[in-house]
């Protein structure tokens, strides 16, 4: 029985005992995207498998480096961090090529789901069903690929790091001939595990790659998502490399994108944003789901650019958008409108970074476009030409830093409204966290520009 083909417990069962496995891998994503799993013996995971089993909620209680959230009320000492139930989702199982065993992804159930990131998700995904409409989504990454090990980046304080190939070759035909194992090699792991690239490039800079993920339903295309992000971590490490999802780790080249692509169908599957006899294709839902990501785009602006370092992409000339602005076919917009066929007009939302959870962002976007379609916001003329260049309203400029963004997601009845309260306010609490927690750091430019001469 083939993982991909698991829709059941039942299903799961047989797989378990036909491949006679002794232990199972099960995770969860957390709030920062970082998957959080362990392994199962089989007679723990079959009797998990139709009763959920017990996870620590300090997974939702910490940050991406263990440090515990002193601001949450969700969790924390305060509540003994009890274990939180969690459900087993058999269509989830997937090969582990380097493993002799398969994953479950899991999904946190009760007063957990209220904060947790797939759940969080799949109730904007029936918020959309109830309008009539589901959502497409796919997610594009930029990556840096070094000639480094969790050791040797350590060992040399993250300095001085060898890329896996060196200058600036987009596009390159002689990168990818030269490196074709570990491209084709890492096509053939996403292939296995069910998260198949359309397109895989060398970008500009140093060994920096670009992997187009394909299309799927929404909540299928975030699991695909995050797992492309984990598992491409995990190919690169196991062949001595290291990748990075940063959105920005060094001044010297663009940020790392993750750009998102959605569209919305009615339930019988026609497009609801293509309109052939409309200007660009737009429909009149298309031009209140864009109007939407447009107005709350500073709202939620925290859940698709959700560290310290994702505003350090947001500047001008670094190929992200520093306001809310749309525009036909324009890459300097926030919002790419990509007219085509009724299979392929979408919107492209540019401003998150490949340091986006993708189940947070796919929500963020999609709750902002039910947004303008509910309350049907008229569209804005859209941007000709450098956006980066024009004059701008004062209320597009979107917050500059993570702890602006987190106020602007706190005050915003919007954002209440589609995720609910308890996400707001945890999620908030730890985007302040992390804030704080980068306030105390002394960085390199702090030392070379003050040890001396103040």
């Amino acid at each position: 029985m083939e993982a991909r083909s698991i829709r059941t417990s039942a299903d799961a069962r047989r797989l378990i005992e036909e491949r006679n496995l002794r232990y199972i891998k099960v995770g969860v994503f957390d709030i920062d995207g970082v998957l959080r799993g362990k392994y199962m013996s089989a007679e723990k995971f079959l009797s998990a498998l139709d009763k959920g089993f017990g996870f620590c909620d300090v997974v939702l209680g910490w940050d991406c480096n263990d440090e515990l959230y002193d601001n949450a009320r969700f969790t924390g000492w305060h509540t003994g961090y009890p274990d939180a139930p969690v459900r087993i989702l058999p269509e989830s199982c997937r090969e582990l090529p380097f493993e002799d065993t398969v994953l479950f992804l899991g999904q946190f159930d009760g007063e957990a789901a209220k904060v947790g990131p797939r759940a969080l998700l799949q109730r904007v995904i029936e918020q959309a069903r109830a309008m009539g409409l589901q959502a497409f989504a796919a997610l594009e990454f930029e990556f840096f690929v070094f000639n480094e090990t969790p050791e040797s980046v350590r060992e040399k304080g993250y300095r001085n790091l060898q890329p896996m190939a060196p200058g600036t070759f987009g596009y390159s035909a002689i990168r990818n001939s030269v490196w074709s194992e570990f491209y084709e090699g890492l096509l053939d792991f996403c292939n296995a595990m069910d998260f198949p690239l359309e397109g895989l490039h060398e970008e500009t800079g140093p060994g920096v790659l670009e992997g187009a993920i394909g299309v799927d339903a929404a909540l299928s295309a975030a699991d695909k998502a995050a797992l492309f992000k984990t598992f491409a971590k995990i190919y690169a490490q196991k062949h001595d490399m290291m990748a990075t999802f940063m959105a920005k780790w060094s001044p010297d080249w663009p940020g790392q994108s993750g750009h998102l692509h959605i569209s919305l169908q009615d339930l019988d599957g026609n497009s609801a944003f293509y309109d052939p006899s409309a200007e660009h294709s737009m429909s009149e839902t298309m031009r209140h789901f864009v109007a939407g990501c447009q107005a709350l785009m500073p709202e939620v602006l925290a859940m698709v650019s959700p560290t310290v370092n994702s505003f350090s992409r947001m500047v001008p000339g670094a190929w992200a958008p520093t306001h809310a602005t749309w525009g036909v076919e324009n890459r300097t917009c926030a919002l790419r409108v990509i007219p085509g066929s009724a299979s392929s007009q979408r919107v492209e939302y540019r401003l998150c970074a490949a340091d986006v959870n993708p189940y947070l962002g796919i929500a963020a976007v999609l709750a902002s476009g039910l947004h303008g379609i509910e309350h049907k916001l008229a569209l804005q003329p859209g941007l000709i030409g450098n956006a980066y260049s024009q004059d701008l309203p004062a209320d597009a400029a979107l917050p500059a830093t993570l702890w602006e963004a987190a106020q602007s997601l706190r005050g915003s009845a919007a954002a209440r409204a589609a995720f609910g309260d308890d996400f707001v306010d945890h999620f908030v609490a730890s985007r302040e966290w992390e804030e704080r927690e980068f306030r105390k750091a002394i960085t390199d430019w702090e030392l070379r520009r003050y040890f001396e001469i103040i």
